[in-house]
């Protein structure tokens, strides 16, 4: 029972790293209005199982910067049972021009399993990219390190790796694009794969209605310390991939002039379908919820 669970939140793990690839801005505004700062609110049910809540962040009133912030964590006897709770934010420099170009300064990731934490800090420099790695584990004394540049040269952070593909959505056009992220451990491609536009009801699980950009996430290794067998998110992906269902996101901008969010995310195993609603939802005057 216990290796069921374990197993099962660490999927939910990556259904937030998956979650986070798709919370990034389209686009930029520099000025401060409402809809530069949203506020969302999500239910992760696990095999039928509410076994996780997270929220999100995004803050885009400071002229030339953006800031996005992700956290989750399990809940009820799941919480009590597999007591893990994860938190990723980035905040970096949004150069003008058309591509819209996103250069992370630092993106911390902290993760927390049976109350203790390992806080990892990536930084950054806006002209030479990745710079070093900061890992602080359970109290001990922080330890940097600077990797190897074939793991790091040309990388980003998870967060913005996916910002162009985002404008691309909130430009009107699919969301097929990619970028290389290092990890701390690994180089790896982040893929999105445009599967087409549909419409969406609000359920009793997701607040939203309205149309949306289907999109299916692929990681694709590339160097490092990856293992002979999929482990971790490639298992998740490969038995998606045999079930014939790959993860799978839905993106849809819910209020008028805001960035793009993902409304729901879908994850099949061979445990189960894991799935990611949008439960609320506010930015400026716009406020959604399953309860209205």
């Amino acid at each position: 029972m216990k290796k069921h669970w374990a197993y099962i939140i660490n999927k939910v793990k990556h259904i937030v790293l998956i979650a986070i690839a798709a919370l990034m801005p389209s686009s930029m505004a520099y000025c401060a209005n409402d809809y530069d700062y949203q506020e969302v609110e999500y239910d992760v049910y696990a095999g039928g199982i509410h076994a996780v809540r997270a929220n999100m962040v995004m803050d885009f009133t400071h002229k030339g910067r953006y800031t996005m912030g992700f956290g989750a964590q399990t809940r009820g006897f799941l919480g009590s049972f597999v007591p893990w709770s994860g938190t990723f934010e980035t905040r970096g420099w949004a150069l003008p021009g058309s591509t819209h170009l996103r250069i992370p300064e630092q993106h911390v990731s902290t993760a927390s399993w049976r109350g203790e934490e390992e806080t990892k800090t990536y930084h950054y420099d806006k002209d030479k990219g990745f710079k070093a790695l900061t890992t602080l584990y359970a109290g001990k004394k922080p330890r940097t390190e600077k990797a190897d540049d074939e793991l790091t040269n040309n990388t980003t952070d998870i967060i913005s790796a996916i910002l162009m593909v985002m404008e691309q959505v909130s430009d009107g056009n699919n969301c097929e694009g990619s970028q290389e992220i290092f990890d701390g451990k690994r180089r790896f491609k982040l893929i999105f794969h445009h599967k087409g536009y549909v419409m969406l009801k609000k359920t009793r699980y997701n607040a939203y209605e309205g149309p949306a950009v289907e999109c299916v996430v692929e990681v694709e290794p590339i160097s490092g310390a990856w293992y002979k067998k999929p482990r971790g998110w490639l298992s998740i992906q490969e038995q998606g991939r045999t079930l014939g269902t790959m993860p799978t996101v839905w993106m849809a901008q819910v209020s008028e002039n805001a960035v793009v969010v993902p409304v729901r995310v879908r994850i099949k195993t061979t445990y189960g379908t894991m799935f990611m609603h949008m439960t609320n939802y506010k930015s400026g005057d716009t406020v959604l919820s399953i309860k209205d």
